[in-house]
């Protein structure tokens, strides 16, 4: 008879303000991926186990704040879950960092199966710093992450992510300095919050997470969509799941302009455009990293050429963009 998988919960890193609470993630069996291996056997096999994910559906969680205040919610049919609370004095239970810690854990103990962690998972919102000028919302794959979405039927995308781990995975040059300088901004001190917003699906989270910490990017909320959204047919009126995490951020912190960052590859420039007409003088710049895709390419510079409203700088790599974020004072 065949052992059954441990339950566990994967808390994705959200974000929240002094006054709301906002935390998403997701109720897992315990598949045993291991980030370590480096084999292609190994990493096949991991690859299939995150697309053969099952779910705890349908089951109460309990989430407990430092404080003691304990919030409930109840997973969806894919074992996702999302906490919203209006609560108080978020911000004082803050690290140094501006991150706050709580524990997510099964309501119902009796279940016959083991739960990992003595059934205490490990959950972070961010809680941006009064002292932050801007926040910044980036795109990871082929952003800050070599990926190849322009490739071919798409070939490099999928070598990339099924054949190579986290660990062998290239950042683009300079990406994580030029993200940091947008961190610490002009003063060097303002720790200006950012958001990783990709179209990448949650069960690729724990592989971008050890990416980002892996290359020294600096910590920040990562925000994916569903796999099913992948194959889903949209209505017409639907925005793209990106779209509507950037508005999203852009409405719970309607003082903090913000520096959007893409690729000219796929969707970037015409979601952030859209984003920046919806919001106005809430979008201080756009960065499009250029692809090697000449047909895109053209398209995208006639847009950019088009389009006067927000400063947007195709760039060729991350020099230029600290050279015209330093110029335009966002950095030191």
């Amino acid at each position: 008879m065949f052992k059954k998988d441990p339950f566990q919960i994967i808390a994705f890193h959200s974000y929240g303000t002094d006054s709301q609470f906002y935390l998403k993630g997701r109720a897992l069996e315990d598949e045993n991926i291991n980030l370590e291996n480096k084999t292609w056997l190994g990493l096949l096999i991991n690859s299939w186990k995150r697309l053969g994910v099952d779910e705890v559906k349908n089951t109460e969680l309990e989430i407990k704040l430092p404080h003691g205040v304990l919030l409930k919610t109840t997973t969806d049919d894919k074992g996702y879950f999302k906490v919203r609370a209006n609560l108080s004095g978020l911000k004082g239970l803050t690290n140094s960092e501006g991150w706050l810690p709580c524990e997510v854990a099964y309501s119902d103990v009796s279940v016959k199966r083991h739960i990992k962690n003595e059934n205490r998972f490990p959950a972070e919102i961010l809680i941006p710093s009064s002292e932050a000028k801007f926040g910044v919302a980036s795109d990871i794959d082929d952003t800050i992450l070599h990926t190849g979405v322009v490739s071919f039927l798409k070939w490099r995308l999928i070598i990339n992510t099924i054949f190579k781990s986290a660990y062998t995975r290239l950042p683009l040059e300079g990406a994580s300095e030029f993200y940091h300088k947008l961190h610490r901004g002009a003063s060097g001190k303002e720790a200006n919050p950012i958001f990783y917003v990709s179209h990448s699906p949650w069960n690729l989270y724990r592989y971008l997470k050890l990416f980002l910490k892996q290359n020294d990017f600096p910590k920040g909320p990562i925000l994916l969509r569903s796999l099913d959204s992948l194959f889903k047919k949209k209505s017409i009126d639907e925005k793209p799941q990106k779209q509507k995490e950037i508005i999203n951020l852009l409405t719970m912190y309607p003082d903090l302009p913000f520096i959007l960052i893409g690729d000219s590859g796929e969707h970037d420039p015409d979601i952030y455009i859209e984003v920046a007409e919806k919001f106005p003088n809430r979008i201080l710049a756009i960065y499009l990293r250029s692809v090697n895709h000449k047909k895109r390419m053209q398209r995208v510079k006639g847009i950019v050429a088009s389009y006067k409203s927000t400063p947007i700088l195709l760039v060729e790599s991350s020099k230029e963009a600290i050279e015209h974020a330093r110029s335009i004072g966002f950095i030191k």
